[in-house]
């Protein structure tokens, strides 16, 4: 009995996201306890840095999908385009 080709991607997913778990629980403790023990200043400095961290990334990942968007029309061939050739 063969499984059908959405069935083995359901579980695939499923396997990778059921061995992802553990890393979820990971954490430095010496972060932990660092964070947790500095000041208001501190704490901030760390915020800051995580929004620098994902905030550029995000932006361009963005920007690239527009630019893909709208570049998307330029190459594609109708099918008038491709009857002229010779291949």
């Amino acid at each position: 009995m063969r499984f059908p080709r959405h069935m083995f991607q359901i579980l695939l997913a499923v396997g990778i996201l059921t061995l992802a778990l553990p890393a979820f629980s990971q954490s430095c403790a010496l972060c932990y306890t660092q964070a947790a023990s500095s000041g208001a200043r501190m704490i901030q400095a760390l915020k800051s840095g995580i929004l620098i961290l994902i905030i550029p990334p995000t932006l361009g990942s963005i920007g690239m999908l527009f630019v893909v968007h709208h570049k998307r029309n330029q190459v594609r061939r109708t099918d008038e385009d491709q009857s002229g050739q010779d291949w």
